[in-house]
């Protein structure tokens, strides 16, 4: 019998900040070979396609966008690692109270190239399965129109470590809360050093050991 075939979706925003809320030992875990991690989450019947990895890079940290972008630069040597990055946008709050005013950036666009995808990947019947990582509320709609267009099209959720999200798991078939499955991210590191094919060596970053 052929297997289920599974395309991964992951809200990368909200699975790194899952990482980052649960304390040093899911924060040494950011050195993720992701496709390894997704793959060992695959029941007997299914296959992984591919994981859609949706991100931004940080504006006002330049540590933390090189580190992301070593992260992203291993895990592309895996073809069925596909990377789409969106943008920051900066916004500024004031207090109403004491007319202070905050600089902050809020990603734009992952959560719609998410939905975009997911949409398009079942409508060509490139999967059998959709998987979303993300407890966020706004994945809700895309979920909505897969199941009103094809009821039996399942929809998981994969809730990442430390994060909630009652809405969402209403909506989906099955639901699985990744902080279970904190083994199974420890098996799934990447070597400490990353030889490119150019010859050019990637390694772990230092404040992610």
């Amino acid at each position: 019998m052929d297997k289920k075939r599974v395309i991964v979706y992951v809200d990368g925003y909200n699975f790194y900040y899952g990482l980052k809320h649960g304390g040093s030992t899911w924060k040494r875990l950011y050195w993720l070979d992701i496709v390894k991690f997704f793959e060992r989450m695959m029941l007997p019947d299914q296959e992984l396609v591919e994981v859609n990895y949706y991100s931004a890079c940080p504006l006002d940290d330049q540590q933390a966008a090189d580190n992301q972008d070593v992260l992203f630069s291993a895990n592309k040597l895996n073809p069925k690692f596909k990377l789409h990055l969106g943008r920051y946008k900066k916004k500024k709050f004031k207090c109403q109270n004491c007319g202070y005013k905050i600089k902050t950036y809020e990603e734009k666009e992952s959560d719609v190239r998410v939905a975009t995808g997911m949409l398009v990947d079942m409508f060509s019947q490139r999967c059998d399965i959709t998987i979303v990582v993300s407890a966020d509320s706004d994945m809700i709609p895309s979920v909505e129109i897969i199941k009103s267009f094809n009821p039996t099209h399942p929809v998981h959720a994969f809730i990442p470590p430390n994060q909630k999200s009652f809405a969402l798991v209403s909506k989906c078939d099955t639901i699985v809360w990744l902080s279970r499955y904190k083994a199974r991210f420890v098996q799934s590191m990447l070597p400490d050093e990353v030889l490119l094919e150019n010859g050019y060596v990637l390694r772990r970053p230092e404040n992610w050991r």
